[in-house]
Order: structure tokens, then sequence, then C-alpha cells
């Protein structure tokens, strides 16, 4: 993993929202991981080849402005919930309620300069032209634990 290349996080809070400017969110803490996920729900919510997911822990975001909720059922494991501004539809974040973390849209914060993803997940689902190369944080699904995806950016953020 150590041939992560280093990544400069910004100044917290880190701050983003959707395309119209009636969301806003700040994060106060550092971002645990940052991958992307080339799964088709992931291709349908973005409109892309892929979502990009950072990780960072519930209690460490304030949004301002109201959000819709929009919940994707999930066969796996319990629903998904993706906060989106009524207004403009952009979709910032995805959570489970039961955790106590979230996962902030990386598109939608506003310094896009510094994400690298550590990791892929999903790549047996990834688009032609879109397809990660082969690694091991790599994963053709979903990965048992993210355990090595948080530890690979740690190293790489150190």
């Amino acid at each position: 993993m150590s041939d992560q290349p280093r990544i400069k996080i910004p100044p917290l809070p880190l701050t983003g929202g959707c395309q119209c400017g009636a969301v806003r969110y700040e994060v106060h803490a550092k971002p645990l991981t940052l991958y992307a996920c080339h799964c088709t729900e992931c291709q349908k919510q973005s409109s892309s080849a892929f979502g990009m997911s950072l990780r960072v822990p519930k209690e460490s975001v304030v949004i301002r402005g109201v959000t819709g909720v929009a919940t994707r059922p999930d066969p796996h494991a319990p629903p998904v919930e993706g906060l989106f501004c009524p207004s403009c539809g952009s979709r910032l974040i995805h959570q489970r309620p039961e955790r106590d973390t979230v996962n902030i849209k990386a598109g939608t914060l506003d310094d896009t300069s510094w994400l690298v993803p550590v990791g892929h997940l999903w790549a047996a689902s990834s688009m032609p032209g879109f397809r990660p190369e082969p690694g091991p944080l790599v994963y053709d699904h979903q990965p048992e634990s993210y355990d090595d995806l948080i530890e690979a950016w740690a190293e790489a953020t150190q």
C-alpha cells in the first residue's frame, strides 16, 4: 500500500454543497477514506461512470439548508439513504442510519483538486474505458471490510 500517492487534505472544515447553493455543508473531521465505486447504482445516481465517496464521521458534518431523503433498498443490508437538494436534485450524502459514518459525494466539495481515491469498488461492473488497473485495493464487488481502504488513506494522508 505504500505506493499510494501522497494526499494533502486541505485545512478543516471541508466545505461543499449542491449545484444551486441552497444546501451547504461543512466537514469538521479528517476523512476516513476516499474510494471510487463502479456499481450500477452509483453509475445511475451520478449519471457517470462511477461515484466517489468520502467517508467521514457522521457527527463531524454540519448541513445548512433543507435536504430531501431518497431511500434505496438494499437486498443484502439495511437501506441506503441519499440526502439531496430538493431544489436542484444534487445528491450530497449517502448513509446508513445505523452507522456512525456517512459518505460525502466527493464531487460536491468546493475544492476537489486534492481528491485521489485509494481504492475502487465493484470493478466488475465498471464501464469500458473506466476500468481501474488491477491492484490490492481494487475489488470486483463489495469488500467484506473497509479496513484496508481506511489504512491506505491514513498512510497516504500522513
